[in-house]
């Protein structure tokens, strides 16, 4: 640290419990009181450097005491930096430096010590060391305002808040590659004791040079938060970029927010200066007040705060009792970015003294509003089209289908709990638009897993949560498992079996296609080129293994549509059918036959995948059967 020398004598003061003396062989003829301790002086070089002093000898003298008593219960920094002045008066040795100058500018101010009672008085030397050396200094000039905090009141008065908070600001907003400072390390042999460089053995009283924007965090970490925050003020007036801003107040409510750190070691201060006037945040009061002041000096800006510690802001409101208008800030910051979450993010527990749930569905529910607003207002909620599980379609819509994903998975996480009520576990799942989810085997998990988790539920409860998901949008995987699922309402089965025949006559209809323009494309060959005979006929035993493939998949076409026919008459027969041992009876031939229709499906897949190349020129298939909506 950057020191001054004033005075050029020995000491020659001591210290007997709480008074101070002066041993210069002369009696002392005035004592001066200032808080608990005692000062007993002389009257002559008191007077002759304060002109408060001066005033106060003065009157004690008219009352005719022989030893006068003054007593200066205002003096900024107490008892202390009164035995600095005193040693000042006296021509003793001391040093100016940056931890006593603004305790000593102030004082001397307060006593008058002018130009008028004697030259090179204290206002004059704290003055010249504060604007030549501390404030042209990072080190000195943070840890001058760190002292501001105890005599904030005089040190306002005289600027000197104001004046480090700009020097700090400017030595943090300027590049220092622009000016060729040295480059040192930190604690570097070429490194002053007060933080700055050395040129040639001369202190330049610059910081040394680092290449990261948040080399200043950790340093203005260690002011209190009314200082903080007029730095970060001062610095956004000075047009310092609003992620640089953000990342300060992240690291800031980091430090002082313990909840933030769970695992981190509390007590480490060994690398960091620590805080004056701010000490441990142990007070749930102040931490909340930190936490909401953090809330309203965060731009409200996408991006420039990280989600997950968006998320950890939001737990901590919530433990805490933020005010309501903290937390739904939190909820609208993380709304913005949440494509960028993840489903541990959204485990948010619930803090609410009801505890309906274990988890706060509620929370994610407002977080995701807020983010298809954006969506909206972004113009990236439009239409797109599906191709093999694939969005084909604007780049925008990225954001909502990551989205999509993560409430799905949050959705399958929350299910199991049994206080989580139907309608607000179908409201999260509805609220997702249906063309951000280019397959549906993710709700079709979650709502799987709540069917397991809520045995109790109607029929007619069950059929509701599953209209959530579309049967077009479900993968073979998906299909097998929802086709042999018990829990899911039978017409459910029957859709999901329809649709995945349909599926399979789609390909189906797809192979003809592409043999007919395999063999168009071979007699053109042929009429052009003029093939070989050993060419010809090898084409015409490819041609009669494809036929024979394909009229093995037409039975068993044929079959399955007989299966879905007669699954259809048995399901009319139910409104018909009374009595639980007649419907026991049915369930049991529909069960038998969806397995057989599943695995006649599986036998024509693998039909197919046998007899794959090859040209064929067969008629179109009959005509499919859709079931009623209504069965």
């Amino acid at each position: 640290m950057a020191c001054m020398k004033l005075g050029s004598k020995s000491d020659a003061f001591q210290r007997q419990g709480q008074a101070w003396f002066c041993a210069t062989g002369l009696p002392s003829d005035i004592i001066v009181e200032v808080g608990d301790m005692s000062f007993h002086l002389h009257k002559f070089p008191l007077l002759s450097r304060s002109g408060v002093m001066e005033r106060l000898i003065a009157e004690a003298s008219e009352e005719g005491d022989e030893k006068s008593c003054i007593n200066l219960p205002d003096i900024p920094g107490g008892p202390k930096t009164f035995e600095f002045v005193a040693k000042f008066c006296y021509g003793v040795k001391l040093e100016l430096t940056a931890s006593n100058v603004v305790y000593l500018r102030c004082a001397a101010e307060h006593l008058e010590m002018t130009e008028e009672h004697g030259e090179g008085n204290l206002i004059s030397q704290t003055e010249t060391f504060l604007n030549q050396v501390v404030l042209r200094n990072w080190k000195d000039s943070l840890r001058a305002l760190q002292t501001c905090d105890d005599i904030l009141t005089y040190a306002d008065e005289l600027q000197i808040t104001k004046r480090c908070i700009e020097s700090l600001a400017m030595k943090a907003s300027t590049d220092p590659n622009l000016f060729g400072w040295p480059i040192t390390e930190h604690g570097g042999p070429m490194q002053s004791p007060g933080g700055s460089v050395l040129w040639n053995g001369i202190s330049t009283g610059a910081r040394p040079k680092n290449s990261s924007i948040d080399w200043w965090y950790e340093d203005v970490s260690t002011l209190s938060f009314p200082l903080y925050k007029r730095l970060i003020a001062v610095m956004e007036s000075r047009g310092i970029r609003q992620e640089v801003i953000s990342g300060s107040l992240t690291s800031y409510a980091r430090k002082y927010l313990p909840v933030l750190n769970r695992h981190q070691v509390v007590n480490d201060s060994s690398s960091r200066l620590e805080p004056v006037g701010l000490g441990a945040m142990v007070s749930e009061e102040e931490q909340r007040f930190l936490l909401e002041d953090i809330d309203r000096l965060l731009p409200m800006q996408k991006g420039l705060v990280p989600t997950k510690f968006l998320f950890g802001l939001l737990r901590t409101a919530m433990i805490l009792r933020a005010s309501s208008s903290c937390i739904s800030n939190l909820e609208r910051r993380i709304g913005m970015q949440l494509d960028q979450a993840t489903v541990e993010d959204l485990l948010m527990p619930n803090f609410s003294y009801s505890m309906e749930t274990l988890y706060n569905v509620d929370c994610v529910q407002r977080i995701l509003e807020h983010f298809l607003a954006m969506d909206q207002i972004t113009g990236g909620a439009s239409p797109c089209s599906v191709d093999d599980g694939q969005l084909i379609g604007s780049p925008s819509l990225t954001p909502i289908t990551m989205v999509a994903k993560l409430i799905d998975g949050y959705l399958a996480e929350v299910a199991p709990d049994v206080n989580l009520k139907l309608p607000k576990f179908q409201a999260l799942a509805a609220s997702v638009p249906d063309y951000s989810r280019p397959l549906d085997d993710g709700l079709y998990r979650a709502i799987d897993i709540y069917l397991k988790s809520h045995p109790w539920l109607g029929e007619s409860e069950r059929e509701q949560l599953c209209r959530l998901m579309d049967c077009q949008k479900l993968s073979l995987e998906a299909c097998t498992h929802a086709a042999q699922n018990e829990r899911l309402p039978l017409r459910v089965v029957v859709q999901v079996l329809f649709f995945e025949q349909l599926q399979l006559r789609t390909s189906i209809a797809g192979c003809f296609l592409v043999s007919d323009n395999l063999d168009g494309s071979r007699q053109l060959r042929s009429g052009v080129a003029g093939s070989s005979e050993g060419g010809w006929t090898t084409a015409v035993r490819e041609n009669q293994v494809l036929k024979v493939g394909m009229d093995h998949m037409r039975m068993r076409v044929c079959e399955l549509e007989k299966e879905c026919l007669t699954m259809r008459q048995e399901i009319e027969k139910l409104g018909r059918v009374k009595g639980s041992s007649a419907w026991e009876n049915v369930s049991k031939k529909l069960g038998l036959k969806m397995k057989s229709q599943m695995c006649s499906a599986q036998e024509g897949s693998v039909s197919k995948q046998k007899n794959g190349n090859g040209k064929n020129r067969h008629g179109k298939h009959k005509k499919t059967f859709t079931p009623d909506p209504e069965a």
